[in-house]
Formats: C-alpha cells, structure tokens, sequence
C-alpha cells in the first residue's frame, strides 16, 4: 500500500492518499482543503484518483472534493446520515466564517460494514455516529492493519458533540466499538497526531470511562 498523509487548510485536517502498488489506483479520504497539493502528490506518485471518501460532512473535511472531483473523475461517497451537512455547506461556511465551497457531486452513500475496493486496496465502513450522524471509520485490513476515525477518535481525545446532530452516548458508544481492534492497528484521526489503538486503551481518558 502507498500511504500519503498531510494536514491541510486552517484546521488541520488529515488527509489519507491511499494508493495500489498494483494499478497504481488510489483513494483520498477528507480532502478538506489544498486540492493542488493533494493533486501534487497524486502526480508525484502516479497514482489515478478512483474514490474520495468522507468520514463526515463537515466543512473541514470536504471542502476541496469538488474541485478534486471535477479534475479527476473520482466518484464521491459519503454516508446518507449525513448528507444535510453536506446540503448545508453554506450554513457550515457562515458559521465558521470561511468562503463557501462548491459542493461535489455524491455518487455513493457507503452503508455499515460494506467493502469498497479500489485496486488491491480494500476497506471496510464502520459506522460510528456521535460526532455527526453520519461519521463512519475506515479499516484496512492486512499486515500493516490501519483505522481511519475522522472525527470519532483522537489521539488521548475524542470528538466534539455539541455541533449539527452530535451525541455524546453515540460517540462513546462508537468508540467503544473500536476498541475491540487489535493493540497494534495504528489509527489516523481527522486531526492531530497518529495513533495506536493500545495506546488510546491505555491513555485516553473517554476511552478509560468506558471499562
């Protein structure tokens, strides 16, 4: 697996560029922000954007997949619960008082435990709501096992529940759901620092109240 991760736009969010070693196939999970960057590595590695996935709706997280969309061809796919962030991008963009980007188009709405493949890369979709509605975590099996959580886990943290649609009881019982992945998967959170499962077992305050 080619595996690219980058911090982009003024929150920071982490941005996955997965690719095949095989067709050279790739996936981007939350291009929040900095397509020409994100582009920049596509080119750089030769790989062909097939998929943009979102964990969640929120601006940060999708606010440059349009333009990506638009230059690639790369089908869109995001989970139904939250398509009215998606539809409110505007309302998102006022709240936060950034420009407001143009919305892709979604062609897919990923659904609990389905498998996407793009080449020889295969994940599969854990719905885990509480941050949004919608917020899902990607997993990649194999021997290097990986977890991507969005906005669901964070590194000695967990996310917010205060905004559009959050539970707190959902987001706790989200993460208690993904605490049953193996010590060593590593996992890579929407924001911040890349992380282990044991460590967040271990260290992470939300995670400690849950057993």
């Amino acid at each position: 697996m080619i595996l690219e991760h980058l911090a982009v736009g003024l929150f920071q969010c982490n941005c996955l560029i997965l690719g095949c070693e095989t067709t050279h196939d790739a996936i981007v999970v939350d291009p929040g922000d900095e397509a020409d960057r994100i582009l920049e590595i596509l080119g750089h590695r030769g790989l062909k954007l097939k998929a943009i996935l979102h964990t969640h709706a929120h601006l940060d997280h999708v606010g440059a997949t349009h333009q990506l969309q638009s230059i690639t061809g790369a089908s869109v796919a995001l989970h139904g619960e939250d398509l009215f962030l998606h539809s409110n991008l505007k309302m998102q963009a006022e709240f936060l008082g950034l420009p407001v980007p143009t919305p892709a188009r979604i062609d897919h709405f990923l659904k609990d435990k389905e498998e996407v493949k793009v080449g020889d890369l295969q994940t599969q979709i854990l719905h885990t709501p509480g941050h949004t509605p919608g917020s899902i975590c990607f997993h990649f099996p194999g021997e290097r096992e990986i977890l991507l959580t969005g906005d669901t886990l964070f590194a000695g943290s967990i996310g917010r529940t205060d905004l559009w649609g959050g539970s707190y009881d959902d987001i706790l019982n989200s993460v208690r759901q993904l605490m049953e992945f193996k010590d060593e998967t590593e996992v890579f959170p929407g924001h911040g620092p890349v992380t282990t499962i044991a460590q967040e077992r271990n260290s992470n305050p939300f995670v400690q109240e849950l057993f």
